[in-house]
């Protein structure tokens, strides 16, 4: 009886747990169906524009300069929610590391990719596929392998081993990361006329995810999504990619490819800055879509508040003419909500709205 309760995506994960394993090992000319998206839900990927998101340079955000930068910052994250930063200060050996690790990972036989999967999402390592299989109706053409890395201490005994440069290079990575984060922070804050450390300072200890997103060769990439359109639940994302192009942004209702742009990391708003910013910020509907000739890699991180810290629309910002548009919560919470619903069917946010507000 148990048997027939078993869907067939949950029947497909078991037998292979990761997609690049059927990938290479079935040499499928087709896709299989439990990855076909229906009809009205596929990618069209002929109705995407090539429109450019703000490239943004930061040499100047530490000189006499910097009033013009925090806002280019502002007007980018007002008018797109989406912006492209260079002359960021992480050396090119750092990113170098970073995308060679990663794909060697990815690479490695598959016993040793299973010994950090999990389909648990309180798990801080884990490696997986799709996005969350313990709700997705349909199944995400990619594999992952998730972190957590700050406090650094408390995470990097949990990183895999193999490659051996692994925890090196990414721990590395990590610290590169968190210090461009806190800068581009620091710039928001302002650009909302904030004190430079408020948003730091909302952040409890604050937290940093990240993931290794693996995107094979699809057969039929018309069908299906790396990840289907969705918001990220963090306070910014800064996202490293390798030179595939695969990420798309919505756009006043349309879809725009973010071509890449060598030696430069894409930053984007999470439901936190938009709660924080009492939506002045909009945290946006983004995508990966695959192609049926070369792999993707990509690298988000994630900045975060701690679980235990306490969101709410900034009290500078609200107002008789503008009230908090959501009510405070703890990032657990929100954290535990996220998960728990399907990732392009529902949005988060809307389950936080201050009802007073509505």
């Amino acid at each position: 009886m148990l048997q027939s309760h078993i869907t067939p995506t949950m029947a497909s994960i078991s037998k292979n747990f990761m997609l690049s394993d059927l990938v290479s090992s079935d040499k499928i000319d087709q896709l299989p169906s439990h990855y076909i998206r229906p009809l009205s839900q596929r990618p069209n990927l002929q109705d995407v524009s090539h429109d450019s998101i703000p490239l943004i340079d930061l040499h100047d955000l530490y000189t006499p300069n910097r009033s013009h930068v925090v806002q280019q910052i502002g007007k980018a994250c007002s008018d797109y929610g989406f912006f492209q930063v260079k002359n960021h200060g992480v050396p090119e050996s750092t990113i170098a590391n970073m995308m060679k690790i990663a794909r060697e990972f990815f690479k490695l036989p598959e016993e040793e990719r299973l010994k950090t999967y999990s389909d648990d999402p309180t798990k801080t390592t884990r490696s997986g596929t799709s996005f969350n299989t313990r709700t997705d109706k349909v199944v995400n053409w990619r594999d992952f392998l998730r972190l957590h890395c700050y406090p650094l201490q408390d995470y990097i005994h949990e990183w895999p081993t193999n490659p051996a440069s692994f925890r090196d290079h990414v721990a590395e990575y990590c610290r590169s990361a968190r210090w461009l984060a806190l800068r581009l922070i620091e710039a928001i804050s302002e650009s909302l006329g904030l004190d430079g450390d408020y948003i730091s300072r909302q952040l409890g200890k604050h937290a940093q995810h990240m993931a290794f997103n693996y995107y094979p060769p699809c057969p039929q990439p018309d069908l299906t999504y790396g990840l289907p359109g969705h918001k990220d639940l963090s306070l910014i994302t800064v996202l490293l990619q390798d030179e595939v192009p695969g990420l798309q942004v919505l756009r006043n209702g349309n879809w725009v490819a973010v071509d890449p742009v060598p030696n430069t990391f894409i930053v984007n708003i999470g439901d936190q800055m938009q709660v924080l910013s009492n939506d002045k910020y909009k945290s946006v509907l983004h995508r990966a879509v695959v192609n049926c000739e070369k792999e993707r890699l990509s690298v988000p991180t994630f900045y975060c508040p701690s679980p235990d810290a306490v969101i709410g629309p900034a009290s500078e910002l609200v107002s008789d003419d503008e009230p908090a548009v959501y009510r405070q919560f703890t990032y657990r919470e929100y954290y535990e909500k996220f998960w728990s619903i399907e990732l392009a069917n529902e949005d988060c946010l809307d389950t936080f709205r201050d009802s007073s507000s509505t």
